[in-house]
């Protein structure tokens, strides 16, 4: 009966609970209320007051905050009736809810499942190539960005994620790429193609140059130093005139040819876009494949211990230079794509907001986690743009999401998988092949 009571110990709110529902409403309601509490009539010049608003953000706060007591209710509910049922017919109810208490998660089934993720993924991909045939061009070039940082998201979680390096200074590394291709069109001709995987490779060696001086530092040291170096790598780009044109930037950079083809400019779009989902396809499969070889398990546990990491005979400077500068090869990848999509580059578009922008998709998504970022990537860049119409209180809403994730999911949207090992299905199969 102990498993059966859980619920009903867990469902009960204390009166801690109560206090802290309402201390984190009445901070969200002093929080809103310069913006949704009062508004300024420059007509009359007079202060309108809306309190009725504050108080509905009061009220939604605690009712959010009281869903898991809730949903632990329910479960309680469920429990005895499953345990009333089992009674009436003179059956044991113990297997059947702790078959419930372990179930995993429905994203973290289909992920573990080959059979359900090659499913699901070729759904999802047809679905992308369908995509730019129902919507304007407008909206693929709003799925372009958020592929786009899909990829510096998959790169950043390489550093923060998987190796657990807090890298504030992500943006240099894209901003390396994309002067990369500008420059070296600009002064010596090379199209896209070319200056692809020169971008990367700068962007890479950039990496390096920035992990050397920083092997020994960890926390909050190694984010300020990596915030430094993000800001140095942007005032050079603004003051070296002679190089970058200053805050002018560089423009009429041409975008990916086909073949040598001439394409109109809703052709380009297209292709593009179909370019983007390669990419990403291309990123997905290479850091996938990282996670689960030998460096990526090296980057884990220098993730979780670095102490214990270094003492089981794992090079700690390799593995953390390794991490800088493939996570720093995909974000130079990406700036090309990006100087190559706007045709120019400019300082401002590689300023700290950035690098705050990337990291928290890694965040929210769940670090390490790849199905987290890409989910993370596409909340965080479309939502914005489809919240244009709500342009007060778009960035409200968007200060909302993270904060209701760091309370309520501090993991992340989608944790990462951990590969589980049961002992009895092995014994299982061994019998089996035994026989």
């Amino acid at each position: 009966m102990l498993r059966l009571r859980k619920y009903e110990e867990e469902e009960m709110i204390t009166a801690k609970d109560i206090r802290r529902i309402l201390l984190v409403s009445g901070w969200f309601m002093i929080l809103t209320f310069p913006i949704l509490g009062m508004r300024v009539d420059p007509l009359s010049d007079n202060i309108i007051w809306r309190l009725k608003n504050v108080m509905w953000v009061g009220i939604g706060t605690a009712v959010l905050q009281s869903l898991p007591h809730l949903w632990l209710l329910y479960l309680s509910i469920q429990a005895w009736g499953i345990r009333l049922w089992h009674h009436f017919r003179g059956t044991s109810p113990h297997k059947i809810v702790k078959k419930k208490a372990h179930r995993d998660s429905l994203i973290n089934r289909v992920i573990t499942n080959p059979r359900q993720r090659a499913i699901v993924c070729a759904v999802v991909l047809l679905l992308t190539i369908i995509y730019p045939q129902v919507v304007n061009e407008y909206q693929i070039n709003i799925m372009i960005m958020a592929l786009l940082y899909i990829m510096l998201g998959l790169g950043l979680n390489i550093v923060v994620g998987m190796a657990g390096l807090l890298d504030l200074g992500f943006v240099a590394f894209y901003a390396v790429g994309a002067y990369t291709y500008a420059l070296l069109n600009l002064h010596y001709g090379i199209n896209f193609w070319m200056a692809l995987p020169l971008g990367g490779l700068f962007a890479a060696i950039f990496g390096l140059l920035l992990g050397f001086p920083i092997l020994r530092l960890r926390g909050d040291y190694l984010a300020i130093v990596t915030l430094g170096f993000g800001e140095i790598i942007r005032v050079v780009l603004e003051n070296w005139t002679e190089l970058t044109n200053g805050v002018a930037g560089i423009v009429n950079i041409p975008g990916p040819t086909f073949l040598g083809l001439g394409l109109t400019p809703s052709q380009k779009i297209l292709y593009l876009y179909y370019l983007m989902v390669l990419f990403v396809v291309l990123t997905i499969f290479v850091v996938n494949r990282l996670q689960d070889s030998r460096l990526g398990r090296a980057w884990l546990a220098l993730r979780e211990d670095e102490i214990a990491c270094q003492a089981m005979g794992i090079d700690k400077r390799r593995t953390k230079l390794a991490a800088f500068s493939l996570g720093a090869f995909w974000a130079g990848i990406a700036g090309v794509v990006f100087a190559a999509q706007n045709r120019s580059v400019y300082p401002v578009s590689f300023s700290f907001l950035e690098s705050a922008m990337i990291l928290s998709i890694v965040v929210l998504g769940g670090m390490g986690s790849i199905v987290g970022v890409i989910f993370g990537a596409l909340i965080l860049i479309l939502l914005p743009e489809y919240l244009r119409e709500l342009s007060q209180y778009r960035m409200l809403f968007f200060g909302a999401i993270l904060v209701l994730m760091m309370i309520f999911r501090p993991q992340g949207l989608i944790s990462v998988v951990r590969r589980k090992y049961d002992i009895d299905s092995i014994k299982a199969e061994k019998k089996e092949g035994g026989a």
